[in-house]
C-alpha cells in the first residue's frame, strides 16, 4: 500500500493502482469540468487530469508546500493525478489487517473509504478510487478540452 496524507489524515491506496508519485507542478485549468478538478498536466507526452482529493473528499485546506504530491493512477484506460499533501511511505498490509469502515464515519465519509487498515495502533483509511473517480465522462472532458 501507499500511504499518503490529505489534510493531516493518513490514507493508503493499493500499489497496484498507482502507476507513480510525481512532485508538484501547476496544471493547466479546463474549462467546464467539475470545481474538483485542478486541470491537465503534460507527463511524459501524457494529458493527465489532475484532481484535488481534498476537495473531492471535501477535507479543509489548499495549501501547496514542497510535500505536496500528484500520484499518478489509471482508471478505465485513463490517467488521473490525485494532489495530495505528501506521500512517502509504503507498507505491506495483509487481508487481516483490513476492517470495513466503521457506522460511526458517518454516510458521506464512507462513500471515499473501503475500509480501514489497522497496523499496531495505527489506523489507516483505505480510500475507494471507483468512489472518488467515478465521474469518468468529466476526467475525460478534461482530457479532450484539452486537445482542442
Amino acid at each position: 500500500m501507499i500511504v499518503f496524507k490529505v489534510n493531516h489524515k493518513e490514507y493508503a491506496i493499493s500499489v497496484s493502482e498507482v502507476m507513480s508519485i510525481e512532485k508538484w507542478q501547476q496544471p493547466t485549468r479546463v474549462p467546464g469540468v467539475e470545481p474538483y478538478i485542478c486541470g491537465v498536466i503534460n507527463l511524459r507526452g501524457v494529458v493527465t487530469p489532475v484532481i484535488d482529493l481534498r476537495k473531492r473528499i471535501e477535507a479543509p485546506g489548499d495549501t501547496i508546500t514542497d510535500e505536496t504530491r500528484i500520484i499518478i493512477i489509471t482508471h478505465q484506460d485513463i490517467e488521473v493525478g490525485w494532489v495530495v499533501d505528501e506521500a512517502n511511505d509504503v507498507i505491506t498490509v495483509e487481508e487481516e489487517e483490513i476492517e470495513s469502515a466503521p457506522e460511526t464515519v458517518g454516510k458521506d465519509g464512507r462513500q471515499w473509504i473501503k475500509g480501514i487498515v489497522k497496523q499496531g495502533s495505527r489506523l489507516l483509511n483505505l480510500i475507494d478510487s471507483e468512489a472518488v473517480l467515478n465521474r469518468k465522462s468529466s476526467l475525460a472532458a478534461a482530457s479532450e478540452n484539452v486537445k482542442k
